[in-house]
């Protein structure tokens, strides 16, 4: 048997996207991502496309929205898109750049500040009159993120609100429905942002907030019966919530014709190949087991680059499963957990296929696969993959699990991985997250984790001097991972944590808390 690759077609398309559609053009912003999850909590489905890469239009576009950007209209090569098609003809939101290029491309002037003007700001002036505003509140919290200002409107334009220090902090179109915001109606400090979006997208754009999860699950059941028909489908599951969902959706549509394979890497929490083994298996999956963790350490032996380890991870995990997929017939698809932020952080901007982990779901498989994919999550970000889970009846202890990466603890051990080392972090790791349990502070945190350093430090334990590892935990609050703000864990119990690990743990002897946020730094160390 041989599979398919990075090349290869999905054919997998939520068929809600034909029926109504909210479409965001990304210049960049780090903040693009947040207007699609805001107008997702809106049971709206909404997509984003690269600037220079709009799709076929079509009757299920409802509205358009232009994201900011890192660029200035005023750069010598900045982000143009040919909105020719767009304008006039569907209502369209410009958002801080977006707002701009439009100004400038309708024949306004767009100039640069005298000072940057970031952070909180209240409007000062409301068109309560304005389908875009209507309901807001004089006076209301903004967040400014911009260093040129609209200082004069095109020939039928007017403004719509203000700051004290912005005339122009949004602005309409008296001739087509277009709209442009100088601040993010998406972040957390814009406090009447969701009302802002709801009024374009559900008054302006008439969107009927049919993206449920209910109705998710229906259509996407029905459409995998349809592509599927009776066809076998293979599907590597992790453990994890996004390819346990995926395993669920396929499993209420084609029944038996999913095989699952579960690969013990060697590299799984303590205890976690058995427990969500059993798991799976009382869901009425049809998984195989396969411990293969001699082969994965064989690997990683002498392997101290994280990227070296990745891919001795990825390479061995495809032979594990191929050898394992082989003693399984006529299998046609291999189906993935890819969901909607490894889809977006693959392709840029810019065009051209961005450098991403190789552990995501979208890269790093190898040319020679040639079976067709299945990505019956690709839609979707993480918060609404768990609400498919709960619609879909999944247990909490798989459906409430935080995100664990696809190398397990091999990139949580830096430098190079043995068993000896893995033991060591499996109970430091284990120790942790059971103590969050423990003390309820397990739901609260998005994702916790330990990394074993490759430091050592010295110690006095009894009569005795020690020179022993240094272990790092690390928890941290987000809702999807592509921000994240460290949790301020009580003392109390971080010192109680500490005890545990440095009395129990053989092999340790101090332990640090990481209180890094990203960005600038990354959720995981390696």
């Amino acid at each position: 048997m041989q599979f398919y690759g990075q090349g290869a077609k999905s054919y997998f398309t939520i068929f809600v996207t034909m029926e109504e559609m909210i479409l965001i053009l990304d210049f960049g912003s780090q903040y693009t991502q947040l207007i699609a999850r805001r107008i997702r909590e809106l049971n709206v489905y909404c997509e984003i496309h690269p600037y220079n890469k709009i799709p076929e239009a079509g009757p299920w576009i409802k509205g358009v929205i232009l994201s900011g950007s890192p660029s200035s209209v005023r750069d010598d090569d900045p982000p143009i898109p040919d909105l020719s098609g767009i304008r006039g003809k569907y209502p369209v939101l410009g958002v801080c750049y977006g707002a701009q290029y439009v100004v400038l491309e309708s024949g306004g002037d767009v100039e640069a500040s005298a000072i940057r003007e970031y952070g909180r700001a209240n409007l000062s002036h409301i068109d309560g009159d304005n389908p875009l505003t209507a309901g807001m509140t004089k006076g209301c919290q903004v967040w400014m993120s911009h260093s040129d200002t609209m200082r004069k409107l095109p020939e039928g334009f007017r403004v719509i609100t203000s700051t004290n220090d912005v005339e122009v902090a949004g602005y309409m179109s008296e001739s087509e429905p277009t709209y442009g915001l100088q601040f993010h109606p998406e972040v957390y400090h814009s406090t009447e942002g969701k009302l802002l979006l709801h009024n374009f997208v559900v008054n302006i754009c008439k969107c009927n907030q049919s993206w449920t999860p209910g109705s998710f699950v229906d259509a996407t059941t029905a459409e995998l019966k349809d592509i599927l028909g009776k066809e076998k489908v293979v599907l590597g599951l992790s453990g994890g919530v996004d390819s346990s969902v995926a395993a669920l959706l396929l499993h209420k549509a084609i029944g038996t014709n999913l095989y699952c394979i579960f690969v013990d890497n060697g590299l799984l929490r303590k205890y976690e190949y058995e427990s969500v083994l059993d798991s799976y298996k009382s869901l009425g999956l049809n998984v195989r087991g396969v411990d293969a963790k001699e082969q994965f350490y064989a690997a990683l032996n002498g392997v101290t680059d994280p990227e070296g380890k990745r891919k001795a991870i990825g390479k061995t995990f495809i032979d594990v499963f191929d050898q394992a997929a082989h003693e399984i017939t006529d299998v046609q698809w291999l189906a993935q957990g890819t969901i909607y932020p490894d889809v977006i952080e693959s392709v840029s901007v810019n065009g051209p296929s961005a450098t991403i982990k190789s552990h995501h779901n979208v890269g790093g498989l190898p040319d020679y696969m040639k079976l067709k994919i299945i990505e019956p999550l690709k839609s979707l970000f993480k918060d609404e993959v768990r609400r498919i889970g709960k619609e879909l009846g999944m247990p909490p202890n798989i459906l409430g699990r935080h995100p664990f990466p696809g190398p397990g603890l091999g990139i949580r051990i830096l430098g190079e991985v043995t068993k000896e080392k893995v033991r060591i972090l499996q109970d430091v790791d284990y120790l942790f997250v059971e103590g969050l349990k423990k003390y309820g502070l397990y739901d609260e945190v998005w994702q916790a984790l330990a990394v074993l350093l490759p430091v050592q430090s010295v110690g006095v334990m009894g009569d005795e001097r020690t020179y022993e590892n240094v272990v790092a935990l690390r928890a941290v609050s987000s809702t999807d991972g592509m921000t994240a703000d460290w949790s301020h864990l009580p003392y109390e119990f971080l010192s109680k944590i500490s005890s545990d690990i440095i009395n129990k743990v053989r092999g340790v002897n101090r332990v640090v808390y990481d209180i890094s946020s990203k960005p600038p730094a990354t959720i995981e160390w390696e």
